[in-house]
């Protein structure tokens, strides 16, 4: 049976493609199915998952408490298809002698950068490499505010943990949801002062993802001229720009204000790329009937320019039933692209790519 062709991939034909594959449940490709080769077996979308075989952004620690252990989490990825991972920590931990586990919980608790998360993960991943699973580490320590203690902390990383950290992020330029534990949005005048550390990522070819909430329903593009900033004096960065700039201060945005801004940006500044990560996302904005086809359209015509997540926050209340869970709502909006965009983001392409990986997505059986 062919897939539906990309120009007529409709609500209707994506429910169908859904349910075939919920009944057929093919075992997901392993991870060398994306080896480059000539034998290379073509990804059929009317059997195999909609979901994406990378997670760029899973947390694999929490803001404070004990984690899910690492070779459960790993067993989440390997259970639902999941073959590329970013492993982040969380920069910004509670006190040890908080009892929170995640910062909203405790307003007034201040969340201060840190490099334990880091270490923590580096050991685990020394010690228990995962099967079956390419696993990129994260830098997620940086306080932007202070940059002058960014570049001895990579040189510290680099002495501890020689070549293993890949990529840098998730990192705050503002995130409103923390400015009750002490957080505030990064100077605009500090950004110039990031040029050390950013020159160091970009002569290794580490893309830095960056959290930099838009606004908020009041002032929607009130921190909007901050990532204006960093991608004017960094150009020739490769920059992630997290969640599209959403967040939960900001759910009224018009999704026509939304694409256009984005659009506008893409085209000027050519290192960017987009996280659609965190299931606020399609929540409050794919996922209604009047936005869908706009961000469809969108996605399509950027699709070299999107990474695809989770925001998984391995905390211990947390378990495989909630991974599971937000893989298929972050990958929803996937199931709706036309083949050429679902190659690029949900196969994988654009992550290797961006990191220069010696894998490949398959192409979609059927597509020209």
């Amino acid at each position: 049976m062919s897939p539906v062709p990309s120009t007529q991939r409709t609500p209707v034909a994506v429910l169908g493609l859904l349910a075939a594959t919920a009944c057929a449940s093919p075992a997901p490709p392993p991870l060398d199915a994306f080896l480059p080769s000539p034998d290379m077996v073509c990804y059929d979308r009317t059997t195999q998952p909609q979901t994406a075989v990378v997670d760029t952004h899973l947390h694999f620690r929490p803001f404070g408490g004990a984690p899910v252990p690492f070779d459960e989490v790993m067993g989440y990825l390997r259970e639902t298809g999941v073959r590329f991972v970013n492993i982040y920590g969380i920069g910004q931990m509670l006190p040890v002698d908080s009892d929170c586990t995640y910062y909203l919980d405790c307003p007034g608790t201040p969340v201060v950068p840190t490099l334990k998360n880091d270490f923590a993960n580096a050991a685990s991943l020394l010690t228990s490499p995962p099967p079956g699973i390419h696993a990129t580490l994260a830098m997620t320590f940086p306080d932007l505010s202070r940059p002058e203690t960014i570049l001895p902390a990579i040189e510290l990383l680099d002495r501890e943990y020689p070549g293993m950290f890949r990529w840098m992020g998730e990192v705050n330029l503002v995130k409103q949801a923390l400015f009750g534990n002490a957080h505030r949005a990064v100077p605009r005048e500090t950004i110039a002062e990031w040029a050390p550390f950013m020159e160091v990522l970009r002569e290794r070819g580490i893309p830095i993802a960056i959290h930099s909430d838009l606004g908020s329903d009041d002032e929607p593009m009130k921190y909007l001229p901050l990532m204006h900033e960093v991608l004017s004096h960094y150009p020739d960065n490769k920059i992630v720009w997290m969640h599209m700039g959403l967040s939960l201060e900001l759910k009224t945005l018009s999704a026509e204000d939304h694409v256009a801004l984005l659009s506008e940006m893409l085209d000027e500044h050519p290192n960017l790329l987009l996280d659609i990560t965190w299931r606020i996302i399609d929540d409050n904005y794919f996922s209604r009937e009047e936005n869908q086809p706009l961000y469809v359209d969108f996605l399509n015509r950027y699709s070299n320019r999107i990474l695809p997540g989770t925001d998984f926050l391995a905390s211990s209340n947390k378990d495989f039933e909630v991974y599971r869970e937000e893989l298929e709502v972050t990958s929803r909006i996937l199931a709706f692209l036309d083949d050429e965009a679902f190659r690029n983001i949900a196969l994988g392409e654009n992550y290797f790519r961006l990191l220069g990986l010696e894998y490949g997505a398959p192409r979609v059986c059927g597509a020209g």
